[in-house]
């Protein structure tokens, strides 16, 4: 097994992520099995009971899955938590016997045999054990509670043995006095290769984020400065897109140097996953230089709780971009509060009503997306009334799954004081329900998650979603929820149009709704950006997109003659 550890020092949020996915990518253009690792050194078990404003470790995951077309698992994210629960419950059983349980050797022994042990785990469709492992060391080098990884880390180095174990270091050269007139200061990259080698690490590349590409006059001086070879310091400036910054480490040939590092030339690959890996880095490449050549924007009007921070929905923002792509489009993704569209608002700040609606009234699609809590649903409510009634093209995911299917029960289907049994307690029909074996009185580990298969139901045939999936009868999407639509009230909602296009296994659990004559509307219980692909988007995403944009006959015909 060969490593690629990616630290960071200066600053967080430089973009460590991105570079640790690209670095993957190059890797796996030729042909390598690639799988990656995220530690964060926070005590939360997982993200589960995260504020959405709050998931990191999901973004980054995210990023891995998106460019090296993986399906991670729980256990390819290390928290403190995790390791620090996996040693208390061995020590509870016997396991050190009788022994003192320390940081070291314990928990960072545990902390390597994690790594080891997932690294070893399938991620692709291959199915073949990977031959590189990515790791990515949240926070920066120096923070007190990244301390026991970074010395795991550090001693992983010798049990991965020489020519096995390669790190990247990304620092940030900052410009004084900010714009064209600046300087480019190499101080902090010297400072944080000097902790970083203090904590026991010795990187063998720093990637140096900066604003502008870096003069050869800087290069030269962190070079010198950090007693490096001058093709080790790699420059990462600001691009276009993020999708550009593979371009931008493959133009100053990092996998050569990778190559030399891992001694990579040694792991035989079938020419099969060559020649694919070729083909891949060719489709990524005119993928991520079409973007500079596109003039058709479509808007996708995002009505959500949470878009004071974007990166709340960067699932689904990605995921929307990957759409863009694939249909030649730009993409112009308008952030809309709910609770900006609902009546209140139009007392305490008619300015961010009329807003909130003007945006709504112009998008060339609507979409909900996931979420807890009653706060704005009123306005989400209001926005799919809107998209049903005008014929504009509609996307509920999740939470806005269940908001449309509320929405029709109380405005199609005149099922009076129709709710949700967590937005609403106290309506006479519930519409949304909890799900029978979720635990009420708990919060973390209690939705169902993972994939699930979701069957096309008989007669379904005329669905504009299911005609994206060819003749397949069933897919397999990701979950996250505690909340479905009541099977008791499906054969009413039937019966007044809304069609359940898609259901669970049993038959039991509504997957997906979607109402015939309408251009496009479309609602799912299931997370599809959470399988979407830079080079293989989510088809429900890409319905919707392409509906918006105009085109969904065309790409519907196109992914015919694909499949």
């Amino acid at each position: 097994m060969k490593y690629v550890l990616v630290s960071g020092g200066v600053i967080s949020g430089v973009g460590k992520g991105i570079i640790a996915s690209s670095t993957g990518l190059l890797l796996k253009t030729i042909g390598l099995t690639v799988t990656s690792i995220k530690i964060d050194p926070y005590i939360n078990i997982d993200a589960g009971t995260m504020s959405p404003t709050d998931g990191e470790m999901d973004l980054d995951l995210g990023n891995y899955e998106r460019y090296l077309l993986t399906t991670l698992t729980r256990d390819h994210n290390i928290t403190t938590g995790k390791i620090y629960q996996h040693v208390i419950e061995r020590e509870r059983i016997g396991k050190y016997l009788g022994k003192t349980v320390q940081v070291v050797p314990h928990i960072t022994n545990a902390i390597q045999d994690w790594i080891e042990r997932v690294a070893k785990i399938p991620v692709d469709e291959s199915g073949a054990e990977p031959d590189v492992c990515i790791i990515e060391l949240g926070g920066t080098v120096g923070d007190i509670e990244s301390a026991p990884f970074i010395h795991a880390v550090s001693q992983l180095q010798r049990r991965a043995g020489k020519g096995n174990y390669a790190q990247i270091h990304v620092s940030y050269v900052p410009v004084l006095p900010p714009g064209p007139g600046g300087e480019q200061k190499t101080k902090p990259t010297q400072r944080a290769v000097s902790d970083v080698r203090s904590a026991g690490l010795n990187p063998d590349l720093i990637a140096c984020r900066c604003e502008q590409p870096l003069e050869e006059s800087t290069i030269d001086k962190i070079a010198n400065m950090c007693q490096m070879e001058r093709k080790h310091v790699i420059a990462v400036h600001n691009v276009s897109t993020t999708y550009h910054v593979p371009l931008l480490l493959e133009k100053q040939k990092l996998l050569n140097t990778l190559t030399e590092l891992l001694d990579l030339s040694s792991v035989k690959q079938p020419v099969a996953r060559i020649e694919m890996g070729s083909s891949m880095w060719k489709d990524w490449v005119s993928l991520a230089h079409s973007q500079d050549h596109l003039h058709d924007t479509v808007s996708i009007a995002l009505v959500g709780k949470y878009t004071s921070l974007h990166d709340a929905y960067i699932s689904l923002n990605k995921s929307f971009e990957h759409a863009a792509m694939y249909c030649r489009k730009k993409l112009n993704i308008i952030w809309v509060d709910s609770s900006h569209l609902e009546d209140e608002t139009l007392e305490t700040s008619p300015a961010d009503f009329h807003k909130a609606w003007h945006n709504v009234c112009t998008a060339d699609g609507v979409c909900v997306p996931g979420g807890f809590g009653v706060r704005g649903t009123v306005g989400m409510i209001k926005a799919i009334t809107w998209a049903r009634t005008k014929n504009v093209p509609y996307l509920g995911i999740c939470l806005g799954m269940q908001l449309a299917v509320i929405e029709y029960a109380r405005n199609v289907a005149g099922i009076e004081d129709a709710g949700s049994e967590e937005l609403h307690p106290d309506a006479k029909n519930h519409a949304i329900i909890y799900m029978p074996e979720v635990d009420k009185t708990k919060m973390g580990g209690t939705m169902r998650l993972g994939k699930h298969p979701c069957i096309f139901q008989e007669g379904s045939e005329w669905s504009r979603l299911r005609a994206l999936y060819g003749k397949a009868p069933q897919i397999l999407e990701r979950h996250r929820h505690r909340y479905e639509v009541n099977p008791a009230m499906v054969e009413q909602l039937d019966k007044a149009g809304l069609t359940f296009v898609g259901k669970d296994i049993k038959g039991e659990r509504m997957e997906i709704i979607e109402l015939k004559n309408h251009p496009w509307f479309v609602a799912s219980q299931y997370h599809p950006e959470y399988l979407s692909r830079v080079l293989k988007p989510s088809k429900t995403v890409l319905g919707f997109f392409a509906a918006a944009a105009g085109c969904l006959d065309k790409i519907t015909e196109s992914i015919s003659k694909d499949a």
